[in-house]
C-alpha cells in the first residue's frame, strides 16, 4: 500500500486531481504569530496543505488555526519526529532556497542521504523531498528517480528565489518562475520515461499567473509561499489564497477541455 493513503483523504484527492495547493510558510521562519495567520488565511482561503518550519510548537499552533493537513520542512531529520508526534502529516527535506545567499549548497548525495535518514527514521510517513534547482536539468530528473527508489514518496522543485527577473509585468512573473517550470517539466519526463507515478511538486517564485504552466508542465500541484507570508494582513492573504486557487481549478478545465 502507498504511503500516501495514509494522508487525509481530500489531500489524497486533490494529489489524484493534480490540483494541489500547498501554503508555505518557510523552512527557517519560527514567528509562531505570523505562522498562525497564515494557516488560518490558508484555511479559510482554500488551500490543501500548510508547510510550516519542524517545530512542534508551529505543528500545533498550525492545527490550532486551521483545518488543513501540516508538512513541517527542514534539513535536519532527527527533528522529524517530534513534529509528527505534535502533529503533522508528512515530512519534507528543503526547500533549500533560504540556504543559498548565505553559501550554503546541497549536492545530490547530500540529498539523498537525508533522504535515506529520514526514510530510516519514520518509515510509514509521507517524505517530500526537494531536488536543488542548482543542479543541470538532467541531473535533477535523475536525482528524482533515486530519491524515489529510496523511499521518497514527492518531489518537489524549486528555483524562485535565486531567480532575478529583467521584465516587469506578467513577463516578470513568467522569468521568475523559468527555474522550478523547467524544474517540473524535466522530472515529469523522467518519471514518464520509467513510468513512475509519483507526484510532483512545483513549488517557489510562483503565481498565480504561472500556477497554471505549473500545472500544464506535469505537476500535480503547486506550493506559494512568500506571494502569501509577505502580505500585510489576513484579508490579504485570504484574498491571494483564494485568486491561486481559482487559477489553479480554472487551468484544470482548460485543461480538460483541450484534450476533449
Amino acid at each position: 500500500m502507498s504511503r500516501l493513503q495514509n494522508l487525509p483523504y481530500q489531500l489524497q484527492k486533490s494529489l489524484f486531481n493534480r490540483s494541489v495547493l500547498k501554503v508555505i510558510t518557510g523552512l527557517n521562519n519560527f514567528d509562531q504569530k505570523l505562522v498562525t495567520k497564515v494557516a488560518r488565511s490558508a484555511s479559510v482561503g482554500g488551500a490543501d496543505l500548510l508547510d510550516v518550519a519542524c517545530a512542534p510548537n508551529l505543528v500545533k499552533a498550525a492545527i490550532e488555526s486551521s483545518a488543513l493537513p501540516i508538512c513541517v520542512s527542514s534539513v535536519e531529520p532527527e527533528s522529524f519526529p517530534a513534529a509528527i508526534n505534535a502533529g503533522a502529516s508528512m515530512i519534507e527535506i528543503g526547500n533549500f532556497d533560504t540556504f543559498y545567499p548565505k553559501g550554503r549548497f546541497f549536492d545530490a548525495d547530500e540529498v539523498l542521504s537525508l533522504a535515506i535518514e529520514s526514510r530510516k527514521l519514520l518509515p510509514n510517513v509521507v517524505l517530500s523531498v526537494t531536488v536543488p534547482h542548482i543542479l543541470p536539468l538532467d541531473k535533477q530528473g535523475k536525482l528524482a528517480l533515486d530519491l524515489i527508489e529510496v523511499g521518497a514518496d514527492l518531489i518537489q522543485t524549486e528555483g524562485g528565489t535565486s531567480s532575478h527577473p529583467i521584465k516587469s509585468g506578467v513577463l516578470g512573473l513568467i522569468e521568475k518562475a523559468a527555474p522550478t517550470l523547467a524544474a517540473a517539466h524535466s522530472i515529469t519526463k523522467s518519471f514518464e520515461e520509467v513510468a513512475c507515478k509519483a507526484p510532483v511538486l512545483c513549488a517557489s517564485g510562483l503565481s498565480d499567473v504561472t500556477v497554471p504552466m505549473a500545472l500544464a508542465s506535469g505537476a500535480s500541484g503547486v506550493g506559494i509561499g512568500s506571494a502569501i507570508n509577505g502580505l500585510d494582513n489576513e484579508l490579504e492573504m485570504i484574498a491571494m489564497v483564494r485568486t491561486l486557487r481559482h487559477a489553479i481549478e480554472s487551468s484544470k478545465c482548460l485543461l480538460s477541455d483541450s484534450i476533449l
